[in-house]
């Protein structure tokens, strides 16, 4: 259920994002392709890093996202992929790990997506090895969030073979790598399409010990926590696209607005039919989020929202752009429409979405 008090939330995060993400930050973040630590710090002091209050944490992210998507993200994803602790991590890790995260000391990542094995989980070639009491992990992953910043990562790999080549996804396990680990090695991805104040990476694992305390859960059920904590986080990657696509669509009003063309069919249609958009958007998105706020997630309403959103959010920038021309390509709309395009791909392609919700359906699981 939506609380009552959302829009107080709401405002809140809006007039947190406005007077943060100043033109001269947004701009200085973009070109230096630097980690915002001091804005993630206030964020996190002004209370919108609370994962006690998910709607706040919702609202905060498509506020934030609306004035600018890379600040927005960066500010709130310190503790991404934490749930997967929550969840199934031991009373051990929680204390080690997860807690520093809530107290806002502490960064984590999520280590999954491989140069070879992107929408595929269950192709990854990262492995844990046993070796005395634990484990050796070797492997790369990339595109990771948080990669050169984060203090720990919760990182996928093969413990053993798979029994068949239809159960490969049977066999892996989590574990949690500390990034100042003798063999953890991470490389800074720039000059990225868009998100470039996000910190994001290649890392590698060369003969990294893991003790046996670190593994997250059971041993060999790992695909299964990761794709628990997809049902998640795809409804915050929809909340980005939503936040998007509404900043996109204010800065399309003001230009009509500005230059008088309100009087102008063209420009009526398309912003009633972008405003539509956002708003189907966001009911998608709000809708999955309940259900998963009450414990009982749906797969395919997560798919749904995660990938409606972001092809919304691709397509007003795009929209935007094309009636606003010029004037539009030297206004944030640009930022917007290069931000956009990784709604559709990352925590799953639309194709992986689409696919998701048409198993379900098919097989009568809902």
């Amino acid at each position: 259920m939506i609380p009552e008090n959302l829009d107080e939330l709401r405002s809140k995060a809006r007039e947190f994002a406005i007077r943060e993400f100043t033109e001269d930050r947004i701009r200085k973040y973009e070109e230096e392709e630097k980690y915002p630590e001091e804005i993630r710090r206030k964020a996190f002091e002004a209370g919108f890093l609370n994962m006690n209050d998910p709607w706040g944490m919702l609202v905060a992210m498509e506020e934030f996202c609306r004035v600018d998507p890379g600040l927005g993200i960066s500010a709130l994803s310190a503790a991404f992929g934490s749930e997967v602790i929550m969840l199934f991590g031991s009373d051990y890790l929680k204390r080690k790990y997860l807690e520093p995260v809530l107290r806002g000391e502490k960064i984590s990542g999520f280590a999954v997506t491989e140069p070879s094995a992107g929408s595929d989980v269950a192709g990854i070639k990262s492995r844990l090895e046993r070796r005395g009491k634990g484990w050796i992990l070797n492997g790369e992953k990339i595109f990771i969030t948080n990669g050169t910043v984060a203090d720990h990562f919760y990182v996928l790999a093969r413990s053993s073979p798979p029994p068949s080549p239809e159960k490969r996804h049977h066999g892996m396990t989590m574990v949690v790598v500390e990034s100042s680990w003798p063999g953890f090695e991470a490389t800074q991805m720039k000059g990225k399409l868009g998100m470039r104040a996000t910190s994001t990476a290649h890392i590698k694992f060369h003969d990294v010990e893991v003790p046996e305390e670190n593994v997250i859960g059971e041993e060999g059920k790992g695909f299964y926590y990761v794709m628990t904590f997809f049902d998640i986080s795809r409804i915050h990657v929809a909340t980005q696209a939503l936040g998007i696509a509404q900043g996109a669509l204010d800065s399309f009003v003001e230009y009509v607005v500005s230059n008088g063309l309100g009087n102008r069919e063209s420009y009526q249609f398309a912003i009633a039919e972008a405003a539509t958009r956002v708003h189907a958007a966001r009911l998608l998105t709000y809708d999955a989020a309940d259900r998963l706020f009450r414990f009982s997630p749906d797969p395919v309403r997560t798919s749904m929202a995660k990938y409606f959103a972001g092809e919304t959010a691709v397509h007003v920038t795009d929209l935007a752009l094309r009636y606003t021309g010029l004037r539009g390509l030297t206004s944030r709309l640009e930022k917007f429409y290069r931000d956009a395009k990784i709604e559709e791909i990352w925590e799953g392609t639309n194709e992986v979405e689409k696919l998701v919700i048409s198993r379900m359906l098919l097989k009568g699981k809902r």
